[in-house]
């Protein structure tokens, strides 16, 4: 893995959680405005929009560069308008990440033996 593929990666999971915490956040806004007189619905609604159009940003150029199946860039849209689901979606990238990782070492020492050898 490419050091702009690593990294694109690493930006749409930092983004996967906030995205997640503010949609909660925004469902909890909802309930409060139709329960009380508390309407910070407005602040949230503009919050979780930023962070959703930047995970959906991240999430294009991550599909771009990884070039994951459909099935999997439909499987982390999907997870982004799931209530928990950017926490699942940064669980998966943390793992795929990793993987990528101890695959490109992998091959590094692989090509170190062969160029010894």
């Amino acid at each position: 893995m490419d050091l702009k593929t690593a990294s694109s990666l690493h930006r749409l999971r930092l983004v996967s959680a906030p995205e997640a915490v503010s949609f909660l956040l925004l469902l909890v806004c909802s309930v409060l405005k139709r329960t009380t007189d508390f309407n910070a619905v407005p602040v949230m609604g503009a919050v979780h929009g930023l962070l959703f159009v930047l995970y959906v940003l991240f999430w294009l150029d991550a599909w771009n560069r990884t070039k994951w199946s459909f099935g999997t860039a439909a499987v982390y849209f999907v997870l982004s308008v799931l209530p928990f689901g950017g926490f699942f979606a940064d669980r998966k990238l943390k793992a795929e990440a990793e993987a990528a990782v101890v695959a490109s070492r992998a091959r590094a020492e692989a090509a170190e033996g062969a160029v010894k050898a």
